[in-house]
């Protein structure tokens, strides 16, 4: 086993949004996969987890990427940008310099860095016409610039089952329990370390809607989701503005 200590890096992709423990705390797809490393490398293995819901590229890059590096761990994933697409001031020019940027500085320790190619999260949200075109530009950044630094690359585009809405969360937005599952199955896979075949396993997609109940349920999202979104982009404010860092320092796993 190759890997001692792992850092993830990112936003609530990587906090485990809205995959719950009992006790409300979110798991996802990096507690998944440390566990599972865990149990390869045995009892000296140490494990943080530094992602914060609603961060942007610019804050994960500040906050987050000199903390990972000073650990010195052997492993840290990668996985920012997916907020930065949905606003209006996006500037992929910038992003995708600085991402090459980040990538280097991960690597520059001797870490190997995971890094994530987007699922197409749109497919279900308004504004595809704006926001696919970025997602897509980013996941060729992400390809471009794993090859350049020998990173380790997870593709979730290239993988249909994410067009299962069963794979998401009712928010559309953040991957259900099976979504994280799947992902972590992935993750294993591309590091070569063996998963549970049920994390892979492809849950039915739901009976289609009739088209009243459909829009219905399209208003609810609105109402529960999209609208709460739309005012904290108004009022400047984030999802994690009073959310800590989950897992801040190198720790064993505990059962």
């Amino acid at each position: 086993m190759r890997w001692r200590s792992f850092v993830a890096v990112g936003d609530s992709f990587t906090e485990g949004m809205d995959d719950a423990y009992p006790d409300g705390t979110f798991r996802g797809w990096a507690d998944l996969v440390a566990t599972r490393l865990a149990a390869e490398a045995g009892p000296d293995f140490r494990y943080a987890n530094l992602a914060i819901r609603g961060r942007l590229f610019p804050s994960v890059v500040a906050e987050q990427v000199p903390a990972a590096v000073a650990m010195k761990p052997d492993l840290i994933s990668f996985a920012a940008g997916g907020n930065d697409v949905l606003r209006r001031t996006f500037d992929p020019d910038t992003l995708v310099a600085r991402f090459d940027e980040v990538v280097r500085q991960l690597r520059s320790g001797g870490a190997d860095v995971l890094l994530f190619r987007f699922a197409d999260v749109m497919a279900r949200l308004p504004g595809q016409r704006l926001v696919a075109p970025r997602v897509q530009l980013l996941n060729q950044a992400v390809g471009e610039t794993a090859d350049r630094h020998g990173a380790i690359m997870v593709d979730l585009y290239a993988d249909d089952t994410f067009l299962n809405p069963m794979l998401w969360s009712t928010d559309r937005l953040h991957l259900s329990p099976a979504g994280h599952r799947r992902v972590a199955g992935q993750v294993l896979n591309a590091l070569g370390v063996g998963c549970d075949e049920e994390w892979l396993l492809v849950p039915p997609h739901p009976a289609p809607s009739p088209w009243l109940a459909a829009r219905a349920a399209d208003l609810r999202w609105a109402g529960q989701h999209l609208a709460p979104w739309v005012k904290r982009r108004l009022t400047g404010r984030s999802s994690g503005d009073t959310v800590t860092a989950k897992r801040p320092q190198l720790g064993p796993i505990v059962d």
